[in-house]
């Protein structure tokens, strides 16, 4: 029975793949003729493609915006007082230049926030949106100055720096009744791969805190509840008194096996609160352990292995230039936190024009990478290789999926919906700019181009950032339409006729979902990609298919991000600790009351327009099809708290 079981799910999981899990349908392909084709790979970075005539072209502090209806309009920081196109302002109320101004202006304490982000870097603060910013040099400088000001300030009046609130995860997650996402749904994170069957109830050995002995001595635990590598621990013989319950990391070094004390010579020394309860405490232990589940003996060894990072300080490595995303630079280590690399850019002199991501991030490559596929790249002025510095070996980055190029594929000028990377609470649309090598593809955002493509990123064919046209509506997503297009509510049928354009046919996607266990509401600790050095307090919002929306702890909604299940800026909870890795605690009550009434009443009209208008039956969405397409319609859920492949899928009749 046992065997047909598996059989029966093992066929339905199998089933399941074989559905489209983007719940999509090819069917806007037809909507206009395929006049596009893939672009040679040997462009030069000087090289700058030709924009239409129709267009108005706005230049602001030397960076060219393009608009399709010409309604720019001019905004000022209220933070930071910079001047600029109101278009490329950050969030939908356009109050600010960037993240930074934003959450800045957002915090009664500003001044308690900068000092205590300096207490822990040593550094002035980085520019929020610096790592992928549209921002002119202006809005940079300013916000520097003003941070040389807070510190003038500071030395004058001899204020001690504020330090960082303590934060607990432990009691985080007790006083709130929260659940944590398991340590098995991060892969890249030490013992992802290996955590077993560890959960409430198992049994280890740890160090005796409720006894009066001047030596170290140990006493047996039971997990009581496991929030990612943090367990809460009660003592044996303590029943159901939680009065001295604990928190603990589970990969922390004081953690044990039951019977390392045996083997160790170390001592097992009953709490002294409850030393009156037995008189044999052997024969009590005996009774209790029986049959009980510890941690493997190699436990200890695997979590070792799992903290080896291949990469070491002075690799050279391939990465994204954070200044211009179309192109790549060459970067060095500079150290490895729990398998974040300090990247510094080898032509900055004071190592401090940096870069945070994962050693298996997929914007770092070998040295070597952009020639071969045609991407672009910063030369360095640097003739030679600075001694002791060497290139990183390729088998240590992140594999791609190979992809098939010589069938149905992507070209240039086709349609589709893709995370904005400058914003990445966004799904916006898009428009494949440039095909290049080995499946990866050069895509700029619709209405928000700069003229020299500078503004371009680069996403693989495979990359779960990218979703066909219509992926946002039928899953009940807020898209983004082109800045500056004034015919709402967006429909696609309508912007591809207007344009000229096909959508990229959805085949081409990738819908594999993964059983990634997460769930909504679960606890974790997530890198703000907007200044990837910060590993904050997060919370899974949403999940649909593969796709998550983190929430930032404290923060308002608008810095939420899309983030796929299988990234590598995603840890359980405890990471941080473990690691040595600083991180980011919730934000105060001060910092979350001080928005607005006003802008909140208008982010919330702006959102309930966009909502209002993703309403549509199936049957709606059926007439608007072009006629002569039939497709088949299978009902389900839109937000997929499953662990596996999605319920709701829309699939094209043979």
């Amino acid at each position: 029975m046992e065997n047909t079981k598996d059989l029966t799910e093992h066929s339905s999981r199998s089933e399941r793949k074989r559905r489209d899990s983007f719940g999509m349908f090819d069917g806007y392909d037809s909507c206009s003729e395929d006049t596009s084709s893939s672009s040679s790979s040997d462009e030069s970075e000087e090289e700058v493609a030709p924009l239409p005539s129709s267009l108005p072209i706005i230049k602001n502090n030397g960076q060219v915006y393009t608009y399709p209806d010409g309604k720019s309009g001019m905004a000022t920081c209220e933070m930071c007082g910079m001047v600029g196109v109101r278009d490329a302002f950050y969030s939908k109320t356009k109050r600010f230049c960037s993240v930074s101004c934003s959450r800045s202006y957002s915090s009664n304490s500003k001044k308690a926030s900068i000092l205590a982000r300096l207490q822990v870097t040593g550094k002035p603060p980085t520019k929020k949106a610096k790592v992928l910013q549209k921002q002119p040099l202006v809005a940079k400088l300013a916000a520097y100055a003003q941070y040389q000001a807070t510190l003038q300030n500071q030395v004058k009046t001899k204020t001690a720096a504020v330090p960082v609130e303590g934060f607990s995860w432990g009691n985080y997650i007790t006083s709130n009744n929260l659940t944590a996402a398991p340590v098995t749904c991060f892969k890249h994170a030490p013992m992802g791969t290996c955590w077993g069957d560890i959960s409430e109830g198992v049994r280890v050995e740890v160090p005796n805190t409720d006894c009066s002995l001047p030596t170290k001595v140990f006493w047996i635990a039971g997990i009581v509840k496991l929030a990612g590598y943090n367990a809460l621990l009660r003592y044996e013989g303590f029943e159901n008194d939680s009065s001295i319950d604990f928190w603990c990391n589970v990969c922390g070094s004081d953690i044990h096996p039951v019977g390392w004390c045996a083997t160790s010579g170390k001592p097992l020394v009953p709490p002294r609160t409850i030393q009156h309860k037995y008189t044999n405490w052997k024969a009590f232990l005996v009774k209790r352990l029986t049959g009980a589940k510890t941690l493997p003996p190699d436990f200890s060894q695997k979590v070792s292995e799992g903290m080896q990072y291949p990469f070491k300080p002075s690799m050279r490595v391939e990465v994204v230039d954070k200044t211009h995303l179309c192109r790549t630079r060459v970067a060095v280590v500079d150290s490895v936190i729990g398998g974040r690399l300090r990247l510094v850019y080898e032509e900055s002199e004071d190592k401090n024009d940096d870069f945070w991501c994962h050693m298996y991030s997929p914007l770092i490559h070998h040295i070597g990478w952009s020639r071969s596929i045609g991407h672009r790249f910063k030369r360095s002025d640097i003739t030679k290789k600075q001694d002791g510095h060497y290139d990183a070996p390729p088998h240590l980055f992140a594999k791609v999926k190979e992809v098939d190029p010589s069938g149905e594929w992507f070209k240039e000028g086709m349609k589709l919906e893709a995370i904005d990377p400058l914003n990445l609470s966004a799904i916006c649309v898009a428009t494949i700019r440039k095909v290049l090598a080995d499946g990866y593809l050069m895509i700029g955002i619709d209405g928000s181009e700069a003229a020299d493509g500078s503004d371009w990123f680069c996403y693989h064919a495979t990359s779960p950032s990218i979703f066909p046209v219509g992926f946002c509506e039928i899953n009940a997503i807020e898209l983004t339409p082109p800045r500056g297009y004034a015919k709402l509510p967006f429909k696609w049928f309508d912007y591809l006729r207007e344009t000229d354009s096909i959508a990229a046919p959805v085949k081409l996607f990738n819908k594999e979902v993964p059983n990634h266990g997460f769930h909504i509401r679960m606890k974790l600790e997530a890198v703000d990609l907007m200044e990837p050095r910060l590993v904050c307090v997060a919370t899974v919002t949403r999940i649909i298919h593969r796709l998550l929306r983190i929430h930032f702890d404290g923060w308002e909604e608008e810095y939420d991000q899309w983030v796929d299940c299988e990234s590598p800026d995603l840890y359980p909870v405890g990471w941080c600790q473990l690691t040595g890795y600083q991180l980011q605690p919730p934000a105060p009550q001060t910092s979350r009351d001080s928005q607005s009434s006003s802008s909140k009443q208008k982010k919330k009209a702006k959102s309930q327009q966009y909502k209002g208008h993703k309403k549509m039956t199936s049957l709606q969405l059926k007439e608007e099809l072009l006629d002569g397409e039939e497709y088949n319609f299978l009902q389900g859920a839109s937000d997929q708290e499953s662990n596996g492949s999605a319920s709701y899928y829309i699939k094209q009749e043979p």
